[in-house]
């Protein structure tokens, strides 16, 4: 780059490039219109993805991010364009997705005048991320714009806004651009511990009875061999949170299954059974542990995670494992000793076979009534072979598509974990397709959440976005009535909904679509939907009052496990 005086939004752009950005998801405005002026001249090495509405854009981000492991970019005007983003940046915070968020501002002059479309995005988004910062000088733009990204990637991965005038976008500068690899102030990646790696691999060859909980830390540190290595090697179940899902394959003989709330019995009931609980790369969130005062009690515990203010936050360990996943797994799987765990390992046998029996024979192999939401997600999972990527909404939709889908590769779940965002589903699916265009990426909504976002089948036809979307409507907001049917009395308030024929909406938008109600159509509905080349839409009249089970009620111990209306564990 030569020395000749550019503008600060096309230092942006240049910045951008330097840092490997190809995609972009964004909306246009005022206070970001220069911008969005230089990146019209950038066309060749930058796509841009116009959406419908600015929370998309982060949720879109969110896919991409999580399918390809890079920083999903977000480019949005000030004022409300930039609190638009709001959900999607405190989503990306929970759930530690890298994002970079760029919003406009009005004139540096003008702040604090409550200009038009003037808001504190710092003061608003600094609770929700790693970092927000406001550039005012267009001089600092490649260096900001360096250290937003390193901050995002490194260490707890996680969102950072920068909000920058319209001044700076417009004033001119020398550009040149180094990327940023070291901050004085922030140590992403702890010193590794040679005693504690220590500790923890006596523990785990003392065990009789271990079992691993698998979180998304595994994943984002690309940690999935390290993993098996070390589970291989000691014979140590695995268990997954639900965004740790596909760090370890369906089909591996030691995945036992999926944890929390609505997670396989096993794995919840071994947790207050075994000797020695595993934790790598989680947080140890309520909807996994229950009641804090009866959870694993009689366990040892080993915490591996990247983030000291993890440790010791929630539940108490016995041995911490500081540091990224990747390094700290080797280093412990090193000093492991090759071990057979077979005894333990087959006493799983049984609560998985009176799961099968009291819930998941009859949700996923019905022989009559109505359709059923877990034999729709497994029949489209079989359709994929199994190695689709899964994007999901928020509700019992969600928690069956967990349950029910199967995965090979890693980075096959997509889901609004901590937050819990209705509306997340379809924007992301959208980003998880753009990340990753080889795969078949299926997403599943409910009838609720897919009200909330659904402008952004605009998005899908304007750019031909393949994206498989199967909505399990049963005309409520589902996991609010479960709950209202569990805990409040059968007293639906608000949760019957009246929904609009959502086939005909994806045909408005130019989407094949079809309405299924019979059981005997979703075999060669789902086909149809698999093998079209292009967007589809599948609405699946699933029945009114399903019930997500097994269900462990909030607050209570983890092996308080409902199977049915009367059946428990």
């Amino acid at each position: 780059m030569s020395n000749n005086k550019i503008s600060g939004s096309e230092a942006l752009i240049h910045s951008l490039i330097a840092e490997g950005v190809d995609t972009i998801f964004g909306y246009p405005g005022g206070a970001i219109m220069p911008v969005f002026d230089a990146l019209y001249d950038y066309k060749d090495k930058i796509n841009h993805y116009l959406v419908r509405h600015e929370q998309a854009a982060a949720h879109a981000a969110q896919g991409y991010a999580r399918v390809t492991g890079k920083p999903g970019v977000v480019l949005v005007t000030s004022g409300p364009g930039a609190t638009n983003t709001v959900t999607g940046i405190a989503d990306a915070m929970m759930d530690s997705t890298p994002l970079v968020v760029l919003t406009g501002q009005v004139f540096s002059g003008l702040l604090g005048s409550d200009a038009f479309q003037e808001a504190d995005v710092v003061g608003i988004t600094k609770p929700i991320s790693k970092w927000a910062y406001q550039v005012r000088k267009a001089e600092d733009i490649p260096k900001i714009i360096a250290r937003a990204f390193y901050i995002a990637n490194k260490g707890r991965k996680g969102p950072v806004v920068i909000d920058i005038t319209k001044d700076a976008q417009q004033g001119l500068l020398e550009f040149s651009y180094q990327k940023m690899n070291f901050i004085r102030s922030y140590q992403p990646n702890p010193d590794l511990n040679k005693e504690d790696i220590q500790k923890a691999a006596k523990l785990i060859n003392e065990s009789k009875r271990p079992l691993a909980l698998i979180g998304q830390g595994v994943i984002l540190g690309n940690a999935e061999e390290e993993l098996k290595i070390l589970l291989e090697k000691a014979d140590i179940p695995g268990a997954s949170t639900m965004l740790g899902l596909s760090a370890l394959p369906s089909e591996h003989p030691l995945n036992v299954g999926l944890l929390g709330m609505h997670g396989n019995v096993a794995p919840n009931m071994k947790t207050n059974e075994c000797d020695l609980l595993i934790a790598i790369g989680m947080r140890f969130d309520d909807r996994v542990t229950g009641d804090l005062n009866t959870y694993a009690k009689q366990a040892k515990i080993i915490h591996f995670d990247i983030d000291p203010s993890e440790i010791d936050k929630n539940v108490k360990t016995t041995v911490k494992v500081l540091g990224d996943a990747k390094k700290t797994l080797c280093e412990v799987s090193k000093l492991v000793s090759e071990n057979k765990h077979t005894e333990w390992r087959n006493s799983f046998k049984n609560y998985q076979k009176e799961e099968f029996e009291a819930v998941i024979k009859d949700e996923v192999y019905p022989d009559s009534g109505g359709i059923k939401m877990g034999e729709v997600v497994q029949k489209v999972s079989e359709a994929t072979h199994n190695d689709g990527i899964l994007v999901t909404d928020v509700g019992q939709h969600q928690m069956m598509g967990v349950r029910y889908f199967k995965y090979k590769k890693t980075r096959s779940v997509i889901t609004s974990g901590g937050l819990g965002t209705m509306g997340f589903g379809l924007p992301a699916a959208i980003g998880a397709k753009i990340g990753n265009p080889e795969r078949t990426v299926c997403l599943f909504s409910g009838d609720g959440g897919f009200q909330m976002t659904l402008q952004e089948l605009g998005t899908i036809m304007q750019y031909n976005i393949n994206v498989k979307i199967i909505i399990l409507n049963n005309h409520f907001l589902g996991m609010v009535r479960q709950w209202q049917e569990l805990f409040f009395d059968e007293r639906y308030s608000e949760t019957i909904m009246t929904n609009p024929d959502f086939a005909a909406i994806a045909k408005a938008y130019k989407i094949n679509s079809r309405t299924i109600k019979k059981r005997e159509e979703l075999d060669e509905a789902i086909k149809e939907m698999i093998t079209h080349k292009g967007p589809y839409l599948l609405d699946v009249q699933v029945e009114l009052q399903g019930m997500v089970y097994p269900m462990v009620p909030a607050g209570t111990c983890v092996t308080n496990i409902l199977l049915g209306e009367s059946k428990k564990v």
